[in-house]
Formats: structure tokens, C-alpha cells, sequence
């Protein structure tokens, strides 16, 4: 089902984007993305899931999958240059039009309900500071939250490049408390209080046990891949970059750091507390258990980090929304509106389209106590069907052989894409029926702007494998909202 029409290079850059995101801006974006909550979370959280030892196996499994990801991305952006936009671009032209756009519809809400998640956790750390937002869905905090929501449109609305600008200083002054908490834990590191119970079997956590070791791996899975989401950033800017090459070296390079830090954060706060205490210390909980080691300064510079990293997360992630956005809108994929630029090179009507979800969604967190974890999972598991269609485009090719005239890296690449495929297959498993349930409703919500664009262009709406498939979204949205609607299912 490859598409014939897919977007060009450089001759579709959008107008105000010359001379294009380099090298350090790509990394920054992918840094920027990967790093916004989830490892100033990460202690208590995998604390809660995982003893040591399965602990080490998650991550392991999740260091190769995402490497392969990486990878995926990096081959991708080599060989076919000529599609942009990331896990839609590759998505659409491997397996079709309408695939291309459940990944990018996917990608997209996953992006905003994460961002909604980011305002959340900064309101909630603001309340170490200040009573009236504790744990971040207060009036205030939400009043507060939506305030500057409107602020960051308002900076990417004055462009990408002055958007990614304030996205590389803010990425730069956001990994020194995470450094700084990584020297202080490696000093205060107790190797026995790491390896006391090192495969679970006796800590329980709220009075229940952790599982058997393969439990103990699934119940970590989503978080990991939540801290990851970002990887595929330069991918997705891909248009945008000043040399095409440097979106493979972004994301690699972006992976390789990231992946340092967060084992580091994660492994070392083992040896600082038990378990069980480290699982009950609250969001964010690196602030906690630098302030048992240091004291309650400790806590407010882990805090101040966090604040302003989660306004560079923020920054980055309202930059992908709407770039998601832009692009399939260029190809009849999305209404013509969302692919519009203003005077400064930046998607506007997708930016608003984006942001009006936040502010409705930030409301919704506010009457129903949503939790900062409740979001984290319903994002995460949103955007593992685009990774899915990533890894199998790759696939595709090296089997094939497509791109590969002189034979050179087809090995590599085949195992690459087997090895990625695998892993976002066994996300989908680990992530559980529930948010497939959900995702198939939000994306049959989503087929009207596909059906809009299609028909906006005078084109066929669905061949007839994509009926299909449009309609087991239609059968497993019907069934998701009949058990919503019977208290059967419950994501938020």
C-alpha cells in the first residue's frame, strides 16, 4: 500500500526556516523532549514496579529497543531523505494514507495529553513552594497551569527557530540538578542496601508483593518508554534541518545521553533508601531523596530543576504538536487549515487546534483529579503504534531491498528492524488491552478530519484494505466507549 506522493525536501521548507536546525539544535529538541518529567519521577515510580533485579533486566530490554528505535530513525533519515515528518512520513509511506494518519493523530494527542501531564507535575512542584497548588489540579494550579499554556503559544507562535533557541538554553540549564543529584547519590551509595532484596521477593509496597520477576518487568515497561518519548524529535523536524544527515547523528546522539542519566538517577536511588520508602516518597520524587541525603535545600534545587525543565519539555512538545500537525495537512491527509504557516514560519492554526486540547483537557483534570501517572500511561501508550509502523517501514525496506542497490548495511538493517519491531510489539502487550481500547476511540474521532481532508482534495477517502481497517477502529471505539460508559474502563 506505499504511497506514490510523499513530501519533498528542501524545496517544501517552510518559508522564515532557512538556514534550517542544526546538529546542536536537533540534539537539544530530542534531549529536550526525552527529558521533561519522567526522570525527576523515575525513583519512586520504578521503585513501585520493579526490585533491582528485574529491575536491571527492564531496563536492559528497554536500552536494546530503544536503541533500535534510534537506530530505525537514523536509517530512516539516511535512506529515504525524502520523507518528512517522522513516524508519519514512515508510516504513510509504507503502509498507506490512512495508517499515516493514525500515526500522526496518535503521536499528536499523545503529545498534548503529555503536555497537559507536564502542567500538572510543574503546578504540583510549584506547591513545594506554594500551599495553594499541592498536588497540581487545584483551582489555582489549573488557573495557573492555563496561564502558561498561553504564554509558550504565544513564544512558538514567533516561530520554530525562536522557539528551539529557548529550547537548547533552557535543555543546558535543566541537566546540571540532574547532574548534581547524580554526584551527591553516588557518594551516599550503599551497595547493601541496593542488593537487600534484589529480586523482590519479599518487599511489598502498599501491603501488596511486587510479583514474579516477569510481572515485575511488565509493570515497568510504560514508564521506561515514557521517559524515552522524544527519540524520534529531530525525525520529525526533519524538514526543518539544515542537513538531513544531522537528524540520524540528533537522535543517536540525543538517545546515548539521555540513557546515561537516567540509569544513573534511577540505579544510585536504590542505594540511598528501601524500597518500600523510596515507592512512597511523593512526585518528584528525586527531590525527595536528594532532601534525605542532603536536606530540604536539596529538595528546592531539585524542584527549581524540574520547573524548568518541564518549561523546556513543555516548549519542545508544543513545537512537535503542531509540526505533526503541519505536515500531513501538506499531503491530504489532515484539512488543508492545519498546514498553514504565519508570518514567522510557524503552524498556526495546528498550534491553536493543539492548545485548545490542552486547555479543554487540563479542565477535565480538574473535575476528575486525574493523576500525573493516569496521563503519563495514556500518552505513552498513544504513540506505540507509530513507533510500531516506524520499526516495520524499516523492515520493509531492508527486506525488499529497496535502497539498498549496492547491498551494503541490508544485515544490519534487517536485524535492526526485526529486533525494534519485536520490542514496540511486546510495549503493545505490556501497555495492556485497556489503552488500545482507548487509543481505537480517539482515533475513530480523528478519521473525521481525515475524511474532511480527503474530500477537501477530492480524493478517495479509504481504498479498501484502509475501510477495513477504519472499520476495526469503528467496532473497538464502540466497545471501548460501552464499557467507559458501564464503569468497565477507566484510563482518567
Amino acid at each position: 500500500m506505499a504511497t506514490s506522493s510523499i513530501s519533498r525536501p528542501d524545496a517544501a521548507r517552510p518559508a522564515g526556516s532557512r538556514p534550517g536546525l542544526g546538529l546542536a539544535a536537533l540534539t537539544a529538541l530530542v534531549v529536550g523532549s526525552m527529558i521533561g518529567s519522567g526522570i525527576f519521577a523515575l525513583p519512586s515510580q520504578m521503585a513501585g514496579s520493579a526490585a533491582p533485579g528485574p529491575l536491571l533486566i527492564g531496563w536492559l530490554i528497554t536500552a536494546v529497543g530503544m536503541l533500535m528505535l534510534a537506530f530505525v530513525f537514523q536509517s530512516l533519515a539516511r535512506r529515504k531523505p525524502d520523507v518528512d515528518g517522522g513516524v508519519y512520513g514512515y508510516a504513510r509511506a509504507g503502509f498507506g494514507d490512512y495508517i499515516g494518519f493514525t500515526s500522526a493523530f496518535g503521536y499528536w494527542v499523545s503529545a498534548w495529553v503529555g503536555n497537559v501531564a507536564y502542567l500538572v507535575l510543574l503546578f504540583a512542584t510549584l506547591g513545594f513552594f506554594f500551599d495553594g497548588f499541592t498536588d497540581g489540579v487545584t483551582v489555582p494550579a489549573i488557573i495557573g497551569a492555563s496561564i502558561l499554556l498561553w504564554v509558550v503559544h504565544a513564544v512558538t507562535l514567533r516561530g520554530v527557530k525562536t522557539a528551539a533557541l529557548v529550547n537548547t538554553v533552557v535543555t543546558v540549564a535543566k541537566v546540571i540538578p540532574i547532574l548534581t543529584f547524580i554526584a551527591i547519590a553516588a557518594v551516599g551509595f550503599d551497595a547493601g542496601l541496593f542488593s537487600a532484596d534484589f529480586w523482590g521477593a519479599a518487599t511489598q509496597i502498599d501491603g501488596a508483593p511486587l510479583g514474579d520477576t516477569l510481572t515485575q518487568v511488565k509493570n515497568m515497561m510504560l514508564v521506561t518508554v515514557w521517559v524515552f518519548i522524544g527519540i524520534e524529535g529531530a525525525a520529525v523536524y526533519s524538514q526543518r534541518a539544515a542537513r538531513r544527515k544531522d537528524v540520524g547523528r540528533a537522535t543517536v546522539l540525543g538517545f546515548a545521553a539521555v540513557l546515561a542519566l537516567l540509569l544513573l538517577v534511577n540505579l544510585l536511588s536504590y542505594g540511598l533508601m528501601a524500597q518500600a520508602e523510596l515507592a512512597g516518597v511523593p512526585d518528584p520524587s528525586m527531590a525527595g531523596v536528594l532532601a534525605s541525603q542532603v536536606g530540604n535545600w536539596g529538595a528546592a534545587f531539585i524542584s527549581v530543576g524540574l520547573i524548568i525543565s518541564l518549561l523546556g519539555a513543555l516548549i519542545a512538545w508544543v513545537m512537535l504538536c503542531a509540526e505533526i500537525l503541519r505536515l500531513p495537512a501538506k499531503d491530504n491527509v489532515m484539512p488543508k487549515a492545519l498546514g498553514r504557516d504565519n508570518s514567522h514560519g510557524a503552524p498556526a492554526n495546528a498550534l491553536w487546534l493543539t492548545n485548545i486540547c490542552v486547555q479543554i483537557l487540563l479542565l477535565w483534570t480538574l473535575a476528575n483529579e486525574s493523576t500525573y501517572l493516569d496521563l503519563i500511561l495514556l500518552a505513552t501508550s498513544l504513540i506505540l503504534l507509530p513507533y510500531l509502523w516506524s520499526a516495520g517501514y524499516q523492515l520493509m525496506l531492508a527486506v525488499r531491498g529497496e535502497t539498498y542497490e549496492d547491498g551494503r548495511g541490508r544485515t544490519r538493517d534487517l536485524l535492526v528492524g526485526a529486533v525494534a519491531l519485536v520490542y514496540a510489539g511486546w510495549l503493545l502487550y505490556a501497555g495492556g488491552w485497556q489503552y488500545l481500547l482507548v487509543a481505537a476511540a480517539f482515533y475513530l474521532v480523528g478519521t473525521i478530519l481525515y475524511v474532511w481532508a480527503r474530500r477537501e482534495g477530492k480524493l478517495r477517502v479509504f481504498s479498501r484494505t484502509e475501510g477495513v481497517i477504519a472499520a476495526v477502529i469503528a467496532v473497538t471505539a464502540v466497545a471501548a466507549v460501552v464499557l467507559m460508559a458501564t464503569g468497565q474502563l477507566a484510563v482518567l
